[in-house]
């Protein structure tokens, strides 16, 4: 079957390129399987890039400098140099510097949280706390096989807390935009799990529904609203005011594995096996747009099984205008939000997982 409608002619779509890659230093004693990124990650600041290399190891690496090492075209070169230079000669901000992070199972989940001291903590206000996050601090989640989530401080590398209540790994992880520093996990235990990291890791809320495992989970842009999904077609709604479930959205076929909802927070998309990525009306429960990456679409029979298109992750751009989409057929995908049709593709080997960059310029895929 092809991988576009007989309408659209594949070599008009245009193609977008490689600017550069990061690679898992070889080693002869280390065996491929296990090297795996699950997952990678921008800080909101743009101050890092974040990646699971495999083997339990996280990768940070400041966002300038790694810029700097791929081929970009004279204009970027200049961008990236003025923001180097701003970061250096700023004495309040701290000098990003490159980690190389054990974090003693392998990683299946990555999030950068940032404080904002104006915004109070959703958590009743504690007295005497164990850590006092400051304006600039910057805390990078890291969900573990073991089913543990460790948060360090992404500019020195050091571990802060260790949190441990799941039963099985921790599949992904989200911090609150609104800078409150409340984390939510989703796990293969079946449940998603709130933390209050103002309050030195407090363990909030468990929130309970789903029927299987739990693949993903992403806030709206105001933290009012959470989306989660997983296995058994489920894609969930959650009020994170009363941490009560408000809508089930129906139209998945098959295990749903990522979702992200707009800049604005108008729309969300959801990407599942059943080679379809979904665009909702978070509000009213509806389908928006429906992204196919087989043609015919297979029947939801045959959606249910393995299909050679299951798609593993999307990602919205920042101006709220652009889907990227990554399918097993080993092609990467950009989407308009108004064409049912890709507008440019890249060839990606074993895709797993995308994040565009804080600017949006970029797109990471592991």
């Amino acid at each position: 079957m092809a991988s576009f409608p007989e309408f659209v002619n594949e070599a008009d779509i245009a193609t977008s390129h490689l600017i550069g890659e990061l690679s898992t230093p070889a080693s002869p004693f280390i065996q491929k399987s296990g090297r795996e990124t699950w997952t990678v990650a921008f800080a909101p600041d743009g101050s890092y890039l974040a990646w699971s290399q495999g083997h339990r190891v996280v990768r940070l690496i400041p966002w300038c400098r790694c810029l700097k090492r791929f081929l970009l075209d004279d204009n970027e070169k200049n961008k990236t140099n003025k923001v180097l230079l701003r970061q250096n000669s700023s004495e309040n901000q701290k000098t990003p510097g490159e980690h190389t992070i054990d974090c003693g199972d392998i990683v299946w989940g990555l999030a950068f949280g940032s404080s904002v001291p104006e915004k109070q903590s959703r958590c009743v206000n504690i007295g005497w706390h164990r850590f006092k996050f400051g304006e600039d601090q910057l805390l990078l989640a890291t969900g573990l096989g073991n089913g543990r989530i460790k948060i360090w401080d992404a500019y020195t590398g050091k571990l802060l807390l260790n949190l441990m209540d799941h039963t099985e790994v921790v599949r992904d992880l989200t911090f609150a935009p609104d800078g409150s520093l409340i984390l939510v996990s989703a796990s293969r235990d079946k449940t998603l799990r709130v933390w209050d990291l103002k309050d030195d890791g407090n363990m909030m809320k468990v929130l309970k529904g789903h029927p299987n495992w739990v693949y993903c989970c992403a806030f709206s842009p105001d933290s009012s609203v959470l989306c989660s999904v997983g296995a058994g077609k489920a894609v969930f709604l959650w009020d994170m005011n009363k941490y009560a479930m408000i809508h089930k959205l129906e139209g998945h076929n098959n295990d749903v594995v990522s979702c992200e909802f707009s800049p604005d927070g108008a729309l969300l998309a959801t990407a599942s096996y059943d080679t379809r990525v979904i665009v909702w009306d978070p509000y009213t429960a509806t389908v928006l747009l429906d992204l196919g990456h087989l043609f015919p679409s297979p029947s939801p029979i045959f959606a249910g099984g393995a299909n050679d298109r299951w798609v593993r992750s999307v990602a919205f751009s920042h101006d709220g205008l652009h889907i990227a989409s990554i399918a097993d057929d080993k092609k990467l995908r950009f989407w308009r939000i108004d064409c049912s049709c890709p507008v440019e593709v890249a060839h990606l080997s074993n895709g797993l997982c995308c994040a565009f960059s804080t600017d949006g310029r970029v797109l990471a895929a592991g």
